[in-house]
């Protein structure tokens, strides 16, 4: 008996301490005192494992890429002005150069696809077609017959169509097409502020500002040509003016050679004179449709383009062609242009809209189109 009560004394001690020992492993899950309660708080709000650690790492560098991109984004301006500025090297220059040729390219289309868009055409009652030109005159040049116009005697201001009658003086004058000329203070545009991409000190030969100021109404261009005329600009506009008169031009009058002013001004029916007699300088006829041309300004070379995006459609077959601008004027177009094998002069003035005046010689065509006995060689009588 008494061997029974001491084997369950030793018992009943071994079962304590081990109890003991299993508490003071496991801080976690112990409970009872005030003391084990600390800890197993202490214990469940620290991470105890590699899993819980990888969280709170990662929680901490969301944080801190946080603040950095806050940061980044408060110096934005500065560290991209900084860092572009340091990483044009010369390669670099290279690669834009490459991007803007592309990109021009790329915008080269649109310009052309301006004549490929659809064009309607509606009729007023008696069966003509409604254009957005203020004024405009359509007539057979070989017959002479007036196929439509609309305020034909009305005078008003006509831009780079200016640019025509420069031309013709420039040619009538036998000056020398390969003598150089050079850009100066004298040909910039302080009246309308016009940009240009022929700098102070750009060297070209007549021929080559000849084609740029009609090809691409460059104004520093045409400035040019009359500034090198025998006895300066203002002999240049009195034979401008001389010529408009030998041609019956009696509703206009020049003051300059590029058209930026307002007080260049004609008729349509004048103005289609004007295209009939530039008509037959084949050098006006080859650069006014040609649709771009590359020259070499000042080591760079330089895309010169047309004003006219007809040139580039094979729906036209265009002998002269030239557009204008100036806010008095408005978008105004004039051509000679070849159907049913016979020359028309078209001139629009002050269309409505920057593409207006193309929109409305696509209808005048479209209109003829479906109207050839207008263009019989037999009508009409001739231009007087």
């Amino acid at each position: 008996m008494k061997i029974r009560v001491l084997l369950a004394a030793i018992l009943t001690m071994a079962f304590t301490l081990t109890g003991a020992d299993v508490a003071s492993a496991a801080p976690a899950k112990c409970a009872g005192t005030a003391k084990a309660k600390a800890k197993s708080k202490a214990c469940k709000s620290a991470p105890t494992s590699y899993a819980n650690k990888s969280v709170a790492a990662k929680n901490k560098n969301k944080s801190d890429s946080a603040r950095a991109g806050k940061n980044v984004r408060a110096g934005k301006g500065k560290n991209v002005r900084s860092r572009g500025k340091s990483s044009l090297t010369s390669r670099g220059k290279r690669a834009l150069s490459r991007k803007l040729a592309a990109a021009r390219q790329k915008r080269a289309p649109v310009q052309s696809r301006i004549a490929d868009e659809p064009v309607f055409v509606r009729l007023d009652g008696s069966g003509r077609p409604l254009l957005s030109a203020s004024s405009f005159y359509v007539a057979n040049q070989k017959t002479g017959e007036v196929l439509l116009q609309k305020n034909a005697r009305e005078v008003m201001p006509i831009a780079s169509i200016t640019k025509l009658m420069t031309a013709m003086v420039v040619l009538d004058s036998k000056a020398d097409l390969d003598e150089v000329l050079t850009i100066t203070e004298d040909d910039i545009d302080y009246l309308k502020g016009t940009h240009s991409r022929l700098a102070i000190g750009t060297s070209l030969t007549r021929e080559e500002m000849l084609q740029l100021a009609l090809m691409s109404s460059e104004n520093r261009a045409a400035s040019a040509l009359g500034r090198n005329y025998p006895g300066g600009r203002s002999a240049f506009v009195e034979a401008m003016n001389a010529k408009a008169n030998s041609l019956g031009m009696h509703d206009t009058r020049f003051y300059d050679t590029t058209g930026l002013t307002p007080n260049n001004v004609s008729s349509p029916r004048d103005l289609s004179r004007m295209v009939a007699a530039a008509a037959r300088f084949p050098l006006i006829r080859a650069f006014t449709t040609t649709s771009e041309r590359y020259m070499d300004i000042n080591g760079r070379m330089r895309r010169f383009g047309n004003t006219n995006s007809l040139v580039k459609s094979a729906d036209w077959q265009i002998g002269v062609s030239k557009t204008g601008y100036i806010k008095e004027a408005g978008r105004c177009l004039v051509m000679q242009a070849w159907m049913s094998g016979q020359p028309l002069v078209i001139v629009l003035m002050d269309a409505n809209g920057r593409n207006m005046r193309t929109v409305d010689a696509q209808r005048v065509r479209l209109w003829l189109e479906e109207r050839p006995e207008l263009l019989a060689a037999d009508r009409g009588a001739p231009q007087s």
